[in-house]
């Protein structure tokens, strides 16, 4: 098994970026997604397209996953083709999807069975930081392994955190999109209040980003939202799906999240309006006249 040789499952607007990252640092990389045609430009810079997921994962040492939904997970690991069918001995598992903290624990067990290593790492820091290498990474799982993998880890995070036990890292990226779900509304609500105050939002950023209200929303999405730039550097769709497993464990932790739950609905309307491709910072239309057709 070549020390060399990662493969890559999902290579969507943020693991297309830590590809690139990989291949730069002179990694064998071979990606597998599911629309050949969205990987052609990390084949063009030297990825090894597999047709397959047990044909990426044959060979590598260590195996990424940044696929949808916990479904897609599920799949790609438990799947008659999946990773835990042709992975091998030796072989380090890590899904930085954000997913299930039960999914995670089930992965990270019947990997030890097949005498794998598993870590559940997702990230934050959008398509911005995925690009300039500066993701916030949250692990959980064995700290030995975590430490095998840090350097890796370290092309493409700049904050990279073990937080404990198999599904520890999952259960920190809740409580990031939870930080994130309410602050946006507050962001959105500052911009809106600042135009109808007529002020000139942009000079209102300048003021407040680096004072006590500042968050990587208010610097990075809010200009997006004046330009009326809506394209995804994380999907709507895929936020709802981490809302409601917020949602889910928080219920099951009995623990109320009236805030959470107020973000959910906002989004979830943008959802039934046709914006689940959109990016977060589209929720600033819910806050402009006639914004959502």
């Amino acid at each position: 098994m070549d020390m060399q040789r990662l493969a890559f499952i999902g290579t969507g607007v943020m693991g297309k970026s830590i590809v690139k990252h990989l291949l730069k640092a002179g990694f064998e990389v071979a990606i597998h997604t599911r629309t050949k045609e969205k990987a052609e430009s990390l084949i063009e810079e030297g990825a090894i397209w597999a047709s397959s997921v047990s044909e990426a994962v044959s060979g590598a040492k260590i195996v990424f996953t940044m696929v949808g939904y916990p479904l897609d997970v599920e799949s790609v690991y438990f799947g008659e083709e999946g990773i835990l069918s042709y992975g091998q001995s030796d072989q380090v598992v890590i899904d930085m999807t954000t997913s299930s903290p039960l999914l995670a624990k089930r992965i990270a067990k019947k990997a030890s069975e097949l005498k794998m290593a598993s870590i559940d790492a997702p990230v934050s820091g959008g398509d911005v930081g995925a690009q300039n290498g500066t993701l916030s990474i949250m692990c959980g799982g064995e700290e030995k392994t975590f430490k095998k993998i840090l350097p890796i880890l370290s092309l493409f995070g700049k904050q990279i955190v073990y937080q404990g036990a198999a599904g520890a890292g999952q259960h920190t990226k809740m409580c990031n999109q939870i930080a994130i779900a309410t602050n946006m509304i507050g962001v959105c609500e500052a911009i809106a209040y600042a135009e109808q105050a007529g002020l000139t939002p942009e000079t209102v950023l300048s003021s407040i980003s680096s004072g006590a209200a500042g968050s990587w929303s208010l610097s990075n999405l809010a200009p997006r939202m004046l330009k009326k730039d809506f394209e995804p550097g994380f999907y709507i769709k895929h936020f709802l799906k981490d809302m409601d497993i917020a949602l889910a464990e928080a219920e099951a932790m009995e623990l109320h999240l009236p805030g959470l739950e107020l973000a959910r609905g906002m989004y979830d309307q943008l959802i039934q309006k046709g914006y689940g491709e959109k990016g977060t910072q589209a929720l600033y239309l819910t806050y402009k006249q006639n914004g959502i057709q």
